[in-house]
């Protein structure tokens, strides 16, 4: 994937803020920490198309990006941030639910759990929405490279386990710090990427 032009376009936190636009979008969604902002900085090679942030759970909208004018990739707000006041984590259930639910050019979501540990609860009750709404998921598990090569076929097993992910969907291990993985995940988002066909 060449990026020649990869920009922000708005946040939102409802459905009336959402980009009036026909492109198709993949959006990635997981825990506060575990780096969403980074591995969508790493996929288009920008330093900070997407704002990172010492501070886990700060992304607190629906933020989109438009990549090359062809197609939009959507950063949602992460789960599971202890710090962060209740009535904030509340309000992000039904504003990601209702994305996720009438987004009509949403082709995929990408599911970020992290190398290093076994998915948590919220990361099960996660993949387990997104089935039950018949949504495709492509899981990406991130800071491969705070996990030795040796440990890799491990740690991945467990998350496969742990998930209930069936031996032919897809789990990739994923590197902001090295890339790796970088054009493997973007080999399995491109057949969701193709621009809509105008009449």
């Amino acid at each position: 994937m060449k990026i020649i032009t990869a920009e922000f376009i708005t946040s939102a936190i409802s459905d009336d803020q959402y980009p009036r636009s026909p492109l198709p979008e993949v959006a990635f969604a997981g825990r506060s920490n575990v780096g969403k902002s980074s591995l969508i900085n790493t996929l288009v090679h920008r330093k900070s198309l997407v704002k990172t942030s010492s501070t886990p759970g700060k992304t607190r909208t629906i933020n989109f990006f438009v990549v090359n004018h062809d197609f939009l990739l959507v950063d949602l707000p992460g789960y599971g941030y202890a710090k962060v006041p209740r009535a904030i984590q509340a309000s992000w259930r039904p504003m990601v639910e209702t994305y996720l639910q009438q987004r009509t050019t949403l082709r995929a979501i990408v599911h970020l759990v992290d190398l290093r540990h076994p998915p948590t609860e919220m990361d099960q009750q996660l993949r387990a929405w997104l089935l039950r709404r018949d949504l495709t998921i492509i899981t990406v598990a991130t800071k491969a490279d705070q996990v030795t090569h040796s440990r890799h076929v491990t740690h991945l097993h467990t998350i496969r386990q742990t998930l209930g992910l069936p031996p032919d969907d897809v789990l990739l291990p994923f590197s902001s710090h090295n890339h790796e993985g970088r054009l493997a995940l973007w080999h399995s988002l491109m057949p969701f990427l193709t621009p809509v066909a105008h009449a």
